[in-house]
């Protein structure tokens, strides 16, 4: 597994978010939420966004995992396929049926994933004011587990960044203001609406598996969200934010923004969740800026992030 090791000095000296404050708990959903923005999701939310089906072409957003995906350190993951009770023998029964499983070992939060409203805290208080010692134990989290979500589907928009700024691939530490993501909304036609999936394409996938793979650029710095341009999303009420880069904000981070504050804003403060290493390149090429999004978490009880492969559908 690629390991990379980018907090250093430099972005441990940013600004922190200060954790005194207490005004974004309570849950705006109540005290005993645990889904955070999914709340939003309706049946006529859910019907509306079906409307976007005009061609019936799918597009999955989630990228091929294996052992050498860049990953956060330490995460890695390694599969192991074996025939059990099948080495010295011809097989189950007159038929001789024989098969094979496979032994999943590593880290859950690597490629495509969610990031739960339990991952990311402010000095050890979580969405909805959840201090980790009350609630993250080491065989699962008691509150905030990823089987609690609903099926996840909303309009989805895609925002590219990598056409706004007239560029294949965003340079890394560009932070996408909120003058950006309008000026991107504006530029494609779109408009970002309240429960919205809102995606950014940067060309940084191409890095893995493009014409000139860098993997460790790749894990090491990324472009990404911004401050202002998620307190923006924030108001505008989405459901969820995803990227095509691992950490969806902009690494370095930009100054005066402390270690990972945007996933701050977004998770724990506001229960919007991060979508990471999104595979946005078709959508891109079929200039598909609004689309039904499908997302089915896997349904492990305590989990908090989990390998995803969302659908887009128009």
């Amino acid at each position: 597994m690629f390991k990379t090791v980018f907090l250093t000095a430099a972005v441990l000296s940013a600004g922190v978010l200060p954790a005194s404050a207490q005004d974004w708990y309570p849950s705006k959903w109540g005290a005993d939420d645990e889904i955070g923005a999914a709340n939003l999701i309706t049946p006529d939310s859910v019907l509306a966004a079906s409307k976007l089906v005009t061609t019936g072409k799918t597009y999955n957003l989630g990228i091929v995992v294996d052992s050498k995906t860049p990953a956060f350190p330490p995460r890695s993951l390694s599969v192991t396929v074996l025939q059990p009770n099948q080495v010295s023998t011809t097989g189950l029964g007159p038929t001789k049926t024989t098969y094979n499983d496979d032994i999943f070992m590593g880290w859950l939060g690597i490629g495509p994933q969610i990031d739960g409203l339990g991952h990311i805290g402010i000095d050890h208080v979580y969405y909805n004011g959840h201090k980790d010692s009350d609630f993250a134990k080491a065989d699962g989290l008691r509150k905030l587990g990823l089987e609690k979500l609903p099926p996840l589907v909303s309009r989805g928009v895609l925002l590219d960044m990598a056409g706004y700024f007239g560029v294949d691939l965003v340079q890394e530490g560009t932070p996408y203001t909120r003058e950006d993501i309008i000026g991107a909304a504006e530029k494609q036609g779109v408009e970002i609406r309240k429960g919205d999936t809102v995606l950014f394409h940067s060309g940084w996938l191409n890095l893995i598996d493009g014409p000139a793979p860098d993997p460790k650029r790749y894990g090491s710095t990324e472009p990404g969200l911004g401050k202002t341009g998620a307190e923006y999303l924030v108001s505008l009420e989405v459901m969820a934010v995803g990227a095509d880069t691992w950490g969806l904000e902009a690494v370095p981070f930009e100054p005066g923004v402390g270690v990972f504050e945007i996933h701050q804003i977004l998770i724990p403060r506001q229960g919007i969740f991060i979508l990471e290493n999104m595979d946005t390149r078709e959508l891109v090429r079929d200039q598909a800026w609004e689309f039904m999004f499908v997302l089915g978490v896997s349904r492990l009880r305590g989990a908090v992030q989990m390998i995803i492969n969302p659908t887009a559908i128009r």
